[in-house]
């Protein structure tokens, strides 16, 4: 087992504190950080202090040390290209958090320099090393649920009811910094999942709602999603719901799936004797390393877990989304 030393690249993001814990308690002896970088110096002087690591506003610092093995970028969304293609060129491996661009043509060009350098990538959908979602992903590929005809994905929380953006992390209802609202920022996460589950899209449509305007912003949002392979899907995601018990379920002709309350529910044949959607199925296996543990696990072991992102797939997520916010505006089925 070696060890690497990584950067942060902005310290913006809502998730970076529990980054920071994540490397402090279960990688003190594999991770050193030697830099924060922001362009806010406050920011950057707070985590660093935190970490032990040294703060600085220049982003060339990192790129020109070759001690520095990875950066972890969690800046705000908009300033994502500026930061990543010149650390795509010093060949530092990027754990970039999601969107990884503020639309569908940053995303590319960021897709295409990371591919360039060859390095590792990762980026923030950690819903793939569940267990039941790596159950899922495999029984699909098997076509246990046999014709699937629809599904439906659900993440949604209660961030707007409870002010959760009205200090530190208000950029991230600036859609001028995060290039969307709540629909946009927790529908990523289970649009990756459906992407992962039945491919390429073929067209999508979108309604999107300010919710309470707090933050005048779109604060929840359903979508429908129509796959090449011929599933039809929705899509809810949003910031006012005081709870999200369905999280996803999967309907076809063999076999149905409903994620509720964190249990999968199984019915089908296929799945074995006895399975009923009366009970939970427990017989799913154990879950894989995701999001930020599946990169370091990566740069650390060299063992990769099967819940990597490709750079690609994290840019056709933008793609994707940027289409059902185009729908959603235009009142009209776009394509994907």
């Amino acid at each position: 087992m070696s060890t690497i030393t990584v950067a942060f690249v902005g310290a913006g993001h809502i998730h970076t504190p529990g980054f920071m814990g994540t490397i402090q308690k279960r990688y003190a002896d594999t991770v050193s950080v030697k830099y924060v970088y922001d362009h806010d110096q406050a920011r950057a002087e707070k985590c660093a202090a935190e970490l032990g690591a040294t703060a600085t506003t220049d982003v060339a610092v990192i790129t020109n040390d070759g001690d520095v093995t990875a950066a972890i970028v969690c800046s705000e969304t908009n300033r994502h290209e500026a930061l990543v293609l010149p650390l795509a060129a010093a060949k530092k491996h990027l754990f970039i958090e999601k969107p990884i661009g503020i639309a569908a043509a940053d995303a590319r060009k960021i897709a295409d320099a990371v591919g360039m350098a060859g390095v590792l990538f990762q980026t923030g959908y950690f819903r793939r090393g569940d267990a039941k979602m790596q159950f899922l992903k495999k029984a699909v590929a098997e076509g246990k649920f046999g014709t699937i005809t629809r599904a439906r994905g659900s993440n949604c929380h209660g961030g707007a009811l409870g002010g959760w953006f009205d200090g530190e992390w208000r950029w991230m209802a600036d859609v001028t910094q995060s290039g969307c609202g709540g629909f946009g920022d927790l529908g990523t996460h289970l649009l990756d999942i459906l992407l992962w589950l039945f491919g390429e899209v073929e067209t999508v449509t979108a309604h999107l709602s300010n919710g309470t305007n707090r933050y005048g912003c779109d604060e929840w949002g359903e979508g429908v999603l129509r796959f090449k392979n011929g599933t039809v899907a929705t899509l809810a995601a949003g910031w006012n719901d005081i709870t999200n018990p369905a999280e996803l379920e999967i309907c076809g002709t063999e076999g149905h799936a409903i994620i509720f309350n964190g249990q999968l529910y199984l019915s089908g044949k296929a799945f074995g004797e006895g399975v009923s959607d009366e009970q939970p199925y427990t017989e799913i296996g154990a879950g894989v390393p995701a999001g930020l543990d599946a990169f370091l696990d990566a740069l650390i072991t060299g063992e990769k877990s099967p819940a990597l992102v490709t750079v690609e797939e994290a840019a056709y997520r933008n793609v994707v989304m940027e289409a059902l916010y185009k729908a959603a505006k235009e009142e009209a089925w776009v394509k994907g």
